[in-house]
C-alpha cells in the first residue's frame, strides 16, 4: 500500500467522524474495488453502512474478507427496479447514497445487446437507485448522492463504447438530478476516478504497453488505488460541501490536465 494513500485515507476519516457518526449510508457495487473502499471509509467514520453486490457469490466473498468488518452486505441487481425499491424501502433512514455499481465489457461492447446491458447497469441502475432513495434522502434534511463517473466521461473509448456512453450519461444525470432534487435539500455530485487498480482494470494493468501509456500521461506516475477515491466521496457527501451540487470531481492523479 502506498504510504501517502494510507495517510490520506486516515486523515479523511478522522475529520469525517464529525459528520458521519450515526448516519446511514448505502453503497451500491460495494463488494470490491472502489465501492468497498468507500464503504469501509464510511464505516471508519462512524456511519452505518449497507453495501450491495450483484450476485450472492459477490456478497459471500465480501463478507469473508476481514477488511470489510462493519459493513452489512446485500445482494442487489440494479437492473431490477422492484428489488431496488424493496431494498431501499427496508431502510428506516438514509442520509447518503453512493452509486458504484458498474460493469465493463472491454472489446465486446460494439454488440448492441451487450451495449444495452452495460448501459442498463451503469446508467439506468444509477437512476433507479437515485429515484428509489429520493424520499428517504429528503427526509434526512441533508441528503447527499455521490455518483461514479470516469475519465471516459470525457473521452471516447473504441473498445468500450457502452461504458464510455454510460459514464458520459452519469455526468449529465448528476447535473440534472442536482437541479431536480435541490428543493428536497438533496445534493447530487459525482467523482470521476482516473486509472485505478481494481478488477475492472486488471487487463490494462497486465498489458505493459497500455499501462505505460496510462502512466506516462498521469503526472503522478502511478496507478491510483481504491483508497484514493475515499476522501473525495466523504467530502462531497458531508456538510463541508454544503454549497456543492452538480459537480464532477476528477480524482485522477492529474490525468485530465495533460
Amino acid at each position: 500500500m502506498n504510504v501517502a494513500v494510507t495517510q490520506a485515507e486516515t486523515l479523511a476519516t478522522d475529520w469525517a467522524r464529525v459528520f458521519f457518526a450515526g448516519k446511514s449510508v448505502l453503497v451500491t457495487g460495494g463488494t470490491s474495488g472502489i465501492g468497498a473502499a468507500i464503504a469501509s471509509g464510511f464505516v471508519s467514520s462512524g456511519a452505518s453502512v449497507v453495501a450491495t453486490g450483484a450476485t450472492l457469490a459477490e456478497v459471500e466473498r465480501a463478507q469473508s474478507e476481514p477488511g470489510h468488518a462493519g459493513i452489512v452486505f446485500h445482494e442487489l441487481d440494479v437492473r431490477d427496479g422492484e428489488a431496488v425499491t424493496d431494498l431501499i424501502g427496508s431502510f428506516e433512514r438514509l442520509d447518503v447514497l453512493v452509486n458504484c455499481a458498474g460493469i465493463i465489457r472491454r472489446g465486446h461492447e460494439l454488440d448492441p445487446d451487450i451495449f444495452a446491458s452495460v448501459v442498463d447497469i451503469n446508467l439506468n441502475g444509477t437512476m433507479r437507485t437515485c429515484s428509489a432513495a429520493r424520499a428517504l434522502l429528503a427526509k434526512s434534511g441533508q441528503g447527499a448522492i455521490v455518483n461514479t463517473a470516469s475519465m471516459l466521461s470525457f473521452q471516447g473509448g473504441g473498445l468500450v463504447p457502452a461504458y464510455s456512453a454510460s459514464k458520459g450519461g452519469i455526468v449529465q444525470l448528476t447535473k440534472s438530478l442536482a437541479i431536480a432534487y435541490a428543493d428536497d435539500n438533496i445534493r447530487v455530485n459525482a467523482v470521476a476516478p482516473g486509472w485505478i487498480a481494481t478488477p475492472l482494470t486488471e487487463a490494462l494493468q497486465a498489458d505493459p504497453e497500455r499501462s505505460e501509456a496510462i502512466l506516462s500521461r498521469t503526472p503522478m506516475k502511478r496507478w491510483g488505488q481504491p483508497q484514493d477515491i475515499v476522501g473525495g466521496v466523504l467530502f462531497l457527501a458531508s456538510p463541508a460541501a454544503a454549497f456543492v451540487t452538480g459537480a464532477i470531481l476528477p480524482i485522477d492523479g492529474g490525468y485530465l490536465t495533460t
